[in-house]
């Protein structure tokens, strides 16, 4: 593609922060330690989680980049970035998740495929760029349409990232055309991250990626090549033979992709400020983490306990600095996670428990086995870290 190219090696990736916990090499994964989350409402872009599927793709020309729209529509266009520079600029400040954060955890139950990731495949941005619904308008397809005149239901990003899983073709994903049209679902075609004008982190999709708030980061496309109308959802890997959620009764031997739909949003709170096992000083311990749901729902409560789940006391819940948080508000980021915070007195070894209860009264579910499943994704079972008091004077 113009402007674009997808190299066969890694030599050309770009650095990354030494502080990373770095999960694979080749293709880089990685997560920031869980302690920078809680640093700061926004993620900087370094410490922003790394999920890659292949070797970084790499920009010739940004004035040559091109994105060609097709498929069920009258008039397929090719846009350029002056082209998309040129619609209305909005900034949207969205959470993304891997499916499988919490991975490791989950696996210590029973053993699971995939990338092992701890708490921090997630991170919080500014995304700046068009609405895809103004995109989509430039070919014809108004706001709010669910059908094109041709039959196209869903609107299919593809990638110019090439990866193994689908057999060295592109990596590809899709939402209905429905939330596609839809202003107030606020899916862009991002060209900015954290007010960099007009650039992305590279490991974030530079020059242009598709961001989905509220749903699983899978579906938020990086290093867009192609906006493709189509009649039925994508039928790429990792919408059909992937980030699908199975029983616990499901795995590879008797497993059946066709019966489930491909997982679209999650819900779940994390204790960032200690580690699974750390070593307090008795006394008063501050107790901070995020919460997150999906779909736009807000965070209703975030309750913590430091007697293993046996009583419960309420966090408070904080966006930005000096608003008060409330859930669903318009002061408030739908699409972004919610940090908490509380302090207890903590005087012996014990085990502090965090669950979350959302706007729609979903509650996390108190354990990890009740909802393990083969791929290892959407572990929102209560978040636990122990903690060992120590009394010694040095």
């Amino acid at each position: 593609m113009a402007g674009l190219t997808a190299p066969s090696d890694y030599s050309q990736d770009p650095p990354r922060h030494p502080s990373l916990l770095i999960n694979a090499k080749q293709p880089f994964n990685a997560e920031p330690p869980r302690s920078a989350l809680v640093a700061s409402y926004v993620t900087p872009s370094h410490f922003f989680y790394k999920r890659n599927h292949a070797p970084i793709p790499i920009v010739q020309d940004i004035h040559r980049y091109s994105v060609f729209l097709s498929g069920l529509v009258e008039c397929p266009k090719q846009l350029f970035m002056k082209d998309i520079w040129k619609l209305p600029k909005y900034n949207v400040t969205a959470t993304l998740q891997c499916a499988g954060n919490r991975r490791t955890a989950m696996s210590k139950t029973k053993v699971v495929k995939g990338v092992g990731w701890d708490v921090s495949a997630i991170g919080n941005a500014i995304w700046g760029g068009a609405k895809l619904s103004d995109v989509l308008e430039l070919v014809g397809i108004p706001k709010l349409a669910s059908v094109t005149q041709f039959g196209g239901r869903h609107v299919e990003f593809v990638s110019v990232d090439k990866c193994k899983e689908e057999n060295g073709g592109p990596y590809k994903a899709s939402i209905p055309l429905s939330q596609a049209t839809n202003p107030q679902a606020d899916v862009l075609l991002a060209y900015e991250m954290n007010g960099e004008v007009n650039e992305i982190d590279l490991d974030h999709g530079y020059p242009l990626r598709v961001v989905v708030p509220g749903v699983i980061g899978a579906r938020s496309v990086k290093w867009l090549e192609d906006l493709n109308i189509i009649a039925e959802e994508c039928q790429g890997f990792f919408m059909q033979k992937d980030y699908k959620m199975f029983p616990p009764s499901v795995n590879w031997d008797n497993i059946n992709w066709l019966t489930r739909r491909p997982q679209w949003i999650s819900q779940f709170s994390v204790i960032c400020s200690l580690e699974d096992v750390s070593t307090i000083k008795p006394g008063k311990i501050k107790i901070s983490g995020y919460a997150v749901s999906g779909g736009g729902r807000g965070i209703e409560r975030v309750d913590v306990s430091v007697d293993g789940g046996k009583t419960w006391m309420e966090a408070s819940r904080f966006q930005k600095s000096g608003v008060p948080y409330m859930s669903e508000h318009s002061s408030s980021d739908k699409w972004a996670w919610v940090l908490f915070e509380v302090t207890a007195d903590i005087l012996h070894s014990t085990e502090i428990v965090a669950k979350a209860v959302d706007s729609a009264a979903n509650v996390q579910p108190e354990k990890v086995e009740d909802i393990w499943n083969l791929r290892g994704i959407l572990n929102t079972s209560w978040h636990r870290v122990k903690v060992q008091a120590s009394h010694s004077n040095l």
